[in-house]
This record gives C-alpha cells, structure tokens and sequence, in this order.
C-alpha cells in the first residue's frame, strides 16, 4: 500500500537497507522500519556483534564502508536506503582510517545506490556536522558554520562527509537528518553519551564539567528517519533532537532515577588540559580509548543546544522530554546486567 506525502511515493512493503544497524541508532532505525511495515535488510561486518539484530527477523548482509566491492549485493533489490553506518568514536589513533569510512565510505554508497536503482536515500549525519552559536542558544540547520565548531577527527569527518552529500544531493534523491545526543535501549557498547548515563547510573561520576547538550531518545531519532524517507526535502538537512540540558542537569535526571546523589563539584576546564594531553600521549602509546583528550575539553567548553523546529514543522517530529529517555535507556541498562 502507498502512502502519498507530496515529495515521495512511499510503498511501505518494499524493501529497505538499513546500514549500521548493529549499532544503537541504526538498529533502532531498523526496528522503526520494521514496525512501520518496511520489508528491512540489514548489514553488519565481518566479526560485530549481532546482539541488536538478534530477534529483528530481518536478512543480514555483508557490508563494510572500507570495502565498496561489498555494496552492489547488499542494495540489490531495495527501494530506500537509511545509511546509518559511522565510525562513531570522539578518540582514534588511525584518522584517516575514520576518513576512509566516514567520508569515502559514505559517498561511495550513496553512488553505488544510485546505481543499483535506489530511489531515495537518507543519510545520517550528526548535530556534530552543523555550526553552534556564540551564545549558547539553540542552533539549527541555517546556523553559520565556523571551524572552530568542528574540534576533534570525528567531528571534521561527519562535517566534511555533510558537506559533500549535500553536493551529491544535486545528482541523486538524498535527504539528510542529524541527531544528536541519543540515550534509551539498546547501546550495547555503549556510545559516549551512553557511558556517561551508565557511570552516573553506577555512582563513577562524583562532578563534571559546566557544558550543556542535546538529549534524545534513541526511537524518536529512528521515526525520525523514516519521517525524513517519507516527507522530507530532497536535499534538506532536519535536525532530529530533543531537550537541551546542561550536563549537571542530565547527570542529575540519571541520579534521581537511580536513586543516587547527583554530582555537586563542578571541574573548570583549563586545569585539566595538562591531565588529558597526557592521557592522549598515552593512548597513542597504548591505543586504548582515553578518558579524555583536549579535545574533548575544547568541546565541553560549548553548549551543543539545538533546535528540531524545521523537522517538526515540515516532518511531523515529535520528541518526547530526556527523562524518558533516560528511564528507558536505564530499564535496558539494568536488563541487561550492565548496572550491576
């Protein structure tokens, strides 16, 4: 059955690849597809872990970023592509590896989707990709970008990966949406933000840093996508978030419902440069993930508030507050053993 939504005609029974949906918003995004009716391919890499596509009931195909003769097979077939796949790490000893999947990856896909017949596509981007204003207001997709927004190798990556899909949107049906900081069920490794939420959950962060972020709950990001599929712009980018909060204020939304005290020393940056050039002197050594890095610092120097008003005017989006994404985000934690 077809649904007309004055951009696409969208045959909801007709297959779908999802990338990356062995990570934590691609598999929410295949769950989401699933649900809606979508037939749903997913892929996954030589060795990852299939926890979250374990009871999807969908067909797993190879595919891998870094290895384009991969893609042909796995778009054989499919209507609509959900590009979710990223390396997604804000520390890594092998840049240009990041690049590779990132940038080159992203772009190689979308062509060979094009190729293979793909109608439409959605690219997921990040909030990482777009520019923050000066005063710590809400910035959104017309917000100027400077280069001091994009600190660190993943966020230049996600920005410059941005920059050429809205080129390629000239020659092909490409819709981009941008997340932000997404929290709830299913981060099984977990993602920086899901970390932080755990720590706090387990009582591992006694203070923090004056900065403030983006919170959404990971199944508003993934009806997201499938609204951006259906209605969005060929070409538009839509920010997909929820609720801004300063750290201190999320860290104290996971203390009340794990029934810990919330954190109440607040660390200034500059005196913790030294430490974390020092800890990233040393992961360059070791190649094990640092606890931080000053880049890191450099960034919980801004506030990443943004706002979702273009997609929910024009997508329908509707983010439900952070607490729930919290509380759902701490029920699987807790299911799954990784509170204990």
């Amino acid at each position: 059955m077809a649904a007309k939504h004055g951009v696409l005609e969208v045959a909801q029974g007709d297959l779908v690849l999802v990338t990356g949906a062995t990570g934590f918003v691609g598999a929410a995004v295949a769950r989401a597809a699933k649900a809606a009716g979508y037939q749903v391919r997913v892929t996954a890499r030589r060795g990852s872990s299939r926890q979250n596509i374990a009871s999807l009931g969908a067909e797993v195909v190879f595919l891998d970023l870094a290895e384009p003769e991969s893609f042909a097979s796995a778009l054989s077939g499919c209507r609509y592509l959900l590009h979710v796949a990223a390396d997604y790490r804000l520390w890594v000893p092998d840049v240009a590896a990041m690049r590779k999947v990132n940038i080159d990856g992203t772009l190689a896909l979308l062509r060979a989707a094009k190729k293979a017949g793909v109608e439409r596509s959605v690219y997921t981007s990040s909030v990482a990709a777009l520019g923050l204003k000066a005063d710590g207001s809400p910035a959104d997709e017309a917000t100027p970008i400077k280069p001091e927004h994009h600190v660190g190798a993943y966020k230049l990556s996600k920005y410059d990966a941005e920059q050429a899909v809205r080129a390629l949107a000239a020659e092909q049906d490409i819709v981009i949406a941008n997340p932000s900081a997404p929290v709830g069920p299913g981060d099984v490794k977990p993602t920086p933000t899901g970390q932080m939420v755990l720590d706090a959950a387990r009582g591992k962060m006694p203070a923090y840093v004056d900065t403030g972020l983006n919170v959404v709950h990971v199944d508003d990001v993934a009806a997201g996508h499938l609204l951006a599929l259906e209605k969005g712009r060929r070409g538009e980018v839509y920010i997909l978030g929820g609720e801004d909060l300063m750290l201190r204020d999320l860290l104290a939304l996971v203390a009340a419902q794990s029934g810990r005290k919330p954190p109440g020393i607040r660390l200034p940056v500059a005196p913790l440069m030294p430490l974390a050039w020092v800890m990233e002197r040393i992961a360059e050594r070791t190649g094990k993930t640092p606890l931080m890095t000053p880049d890191i610092l450099h960034m919980a120097r801004k506030k990443m508030f943004f706002s979702s008003e273009k997609a929910k005017i024009e997508l329908g989006y509707a983010p439900r507050p952070a607490a729930r994404a919290v509380e759902d985000a701490l029920i699987w934690f807790r299911k799954e053993g990784m509170l204990a």
